[in-house]
């Protein structure tokens, strides 16, 4: 359930820009998000789909030696997949957004 609190966090933070407005834009036209929160809520991210990839592989080899249920793993590994997938999404729509903004005329 990690994914879903990192989900919800990650919503309100730009949720909370975007009903700012303009009204946190500094002089040099960045939004009230630093890019150092930024930059932690990502590091963040990714710790929690590599913990939660960790503890899939724990839940594997607990199975291997007869100390878990197949259920639990099955669940852990959906989980992880979930997890994944969420990272390759974001990471697909920054690049996008990316590539959208070098295209725009200077």
């Amino acid at each position: 359930m990690a994914n879903a609190s990192l989900a919800a966090n990650a919503y309100s933070a730009v949720a909370g820009l975007v009903n700012k407005g303009g009204e946190g834009q500094s002089a040099a036209g960045t939004t009230g998000l630093s890019s150092a929160g930024f930059d932690n809520l990502v590091k963040s991210a990714i710790a929690e789909v590599r913990e939660g990839g960790q503890a899939t592989e724990a839940q594997a080899l607990n199975l291997v030696e007869g100390r878990a249920n197949v259920v639990d793993v099955v669940t852990a590994v959906a989980e992880t997949e979930v997890a994944m997938e969420t990272v390759v999404s974001v990471r697909d729509k920054v690049i996008s957004a990316y590539e959208e903004i070098m295209r725009m005329p200077i």
